[in-house]
């Protein structure tokens, strides 16, 4: 009996070692990387509600109502917008960053078009160089239409001394200021090539631009009419150098190399207060992150970011993304964003990351119609609502995303674009009438919101986000940290196991 009781103890007393040495490198897997949690997606769409985001849009709107009226890029409206944003982040937890940089600020100070004795609606592009004071009286050169209209010097002809008058569409406006320059033009008029005025940005600053502004349809084939007829036309606007500055937010849990982020820009346009371009992107994506937490349950980090210098040409997120390595833009598993998301006559967009409507810039790059298909998902399913898709074309905030290969989505429910008759039997609303009437106005107030359209769109973003930051195989291939970390526990399991199996064999046999 003493014999054998002797043989047996070296026996056990390993295989209790084994067995704590197990229970704490699972403990330890455990704290590290806690188990996501399944429901979140459905939490946080039910979690961002209503009545909350309208309590930031308010105060949205009173910040724009003690600073000028607006809240754009470097004034004081904008800047407290920011900081009311950063501190509610704060508050919970977040890791907030405010990340400064510099642009060339633009303000409007006169737009006038004066053609056979009436004056018709004309509105600066931003960055466009100044008209004299009294603006430029020339003849207006109507440029023939083809499928490229403007795009080259040579779609102009000699327009020496004249206001080339050219369509939308093909290439950017920066393209036909340039082109119609080098053709001898002294300004450029750009219609739209669909119902709607034409409020558009060059971009950034150019010694080579033209004065140029954008008109509606309707009077760009008007003036058409009018060719070699003098008009005049005055476009002036304050530019100087300023700084500014995005807000970004991490949680502190999930993986930090396979990061989903979601963003919305927080400038106004100087016209106004800008509360549904773009606050109610960002009341929103401040109700995901602060019904998300800090500290979530996932497998991925969660990054969120509210842009500045949007309405100046995109200069916060482009400047964002240059500002990362490679290696740090490899981190980025999608991007998210949301621009406009309770248009007064509100439509359902979603980007359109396959290009299966086959309009405009082409498909994003791969992952971006699995995001597609994510909204779509969502808001035809859970919502009950038909969706449209919506081109990259380079108006919003993923576009260096894109440019530099990360995959993208989001939504939006339109700008000066009119609703048309087809739109109309899908979601309601008024055909004719551009999808936000008060686009870059001062009437974009609180009265300015589709208060339904914000609530399923807020619901659409807390649901998608939440669903990529357990999982975004569907997008990159990578399947989630809690997978990974069990697969690996069981095969350290395995592994300590047979050591402590022939540890114990191993003292068995010398006892």
């Amino acid at each position: 009996m003493s014999s054998h009781r002797a043989r047996l103890r070296p026996a056990v007393a390993v295989a209790a070692a084994a067995s704590l040495l197990l229970t704490g490198a699972a403990a330890g897997t455990a704290a590290a990387a806690p188990k996501a949690d399944p429901t979140l997606p459905d939490q946080l769409a039910q979690q961002v509600n209503l009545g909350k985001m309208n309590r930031h849009l308010v105060a949205l709107q009173r910040i724009a109502h003690m600073h000028d009226g607006n809240r754009a890029a470097s004034t004081e409206g904008y800047d407290a917008s920011a900081e009311y944003i950063a501190e509610k982040l704060e508050r919970a937890g977040f890791d907030v960053t405010r990340q400064e940089f510099p642009f060339t600020y633009s303000e409007t100070l006169a737009e006038k078009l004066v053609a056979d004795g009436s004056e018709l609606p004309v509105t600066i592009m931003t960055y466009s160089p100044s008209t004299e004071e009294g603006g430029i009286t020339a003849p207006v050169a109507a440029i023939p239409v083809d499928d490229t209209p403007g795009c080259e010097a040579s779609d102009y002809g000699d327009v020496t001394g004249q206001i080339a008058l050219v369509q939308r569409g093909s290439c950017a406006f920066a393209e036909k200021s340039l082109a119609a320059a080098e053709a001898g033009a002294v300004a450029t008029l750009v219609y739209n090539n669909t119902e709607g005025p034409v409020n558009g940005t060059l971009g950034e600053t150019n010694d080579g631009y033209v004065p140029t502004g954008g008109i509606t349809q309707a009077d760009g084939e008007a003036l058409a009419e009018l060719d070699g007829t003098e008009i005049t036309l005055e476009l002036r606007a304050l530019m100087e150098e300023r700084s500014t500055y995005n807000v970004v937010a991490e949680t502190q849990t999930g993986r930090k190399d396979n990061v989903v982020m979601a963003g919305a820009h927080l400038d106004s346009a100087t016209e106004g207060p800008g509360i549904n371009d773009n606050g109610t992107g960002s009341v929103a994506l401040l109700e995901t992150a602060l019904a998300m937490g800090a500290e979530p349950e996932t497998n991925n980090a969660v990054r969120f970011a509210w842009w500045g210098a949007e309405e100046f040409g995109l200069v916060g997120s482009t400047h964002y993304v240059d500002s990362l390595s490679f290696e740090q833009q490899l981190d980025i598993a999608l991007y998210l964003n949301f621009d406009m998301i309770g248009s007064p006559n509100a439509g359902y967009f979603v980007y359109d990351g396959d290009d299966s409507d086959g309009v405009g810039a082409g498909p994003g790059p791969y992952g971006s119609a699995q995001i597609e298909q994510a909204f779509v998902d969502y808001l035809e399913g859970a919502k009950e609502v038909p969706t449209e898709g919506k081109d990259f074309d380079g108006r919003s905030d993923y576009g260096q995303f894109i440019a530099v290969g990360i995959p993208a989505g989001g939504l939006f429910t339109g700008a000066e674009v009119e609703k048309t008759e087809e739109q109309v039997a899908k979601w309601g609303g008024e055909a004719g009438a551009s999808f936000d009437p008060c686009y870059h106005q001062a009437c974009d107030d609180l009265g300015n919101v589709d208060r339904r359209a914000l609530d399923r769109n807020a619901d659409a973003m807390a649901y998608v986000t939440g669903s990529y930051a357990l999982s975004t195989e569907d997008v990159n291939g990578i399947t989630s940290t809690s997978e990974k970390d069990e697969a690996e526990l069981a095969e350290q399991r395995a592994s300590q196991m047979r050591l402590a199996t022939l540890s114990a064999q191993g003292e068995a046999d010398r006892a």
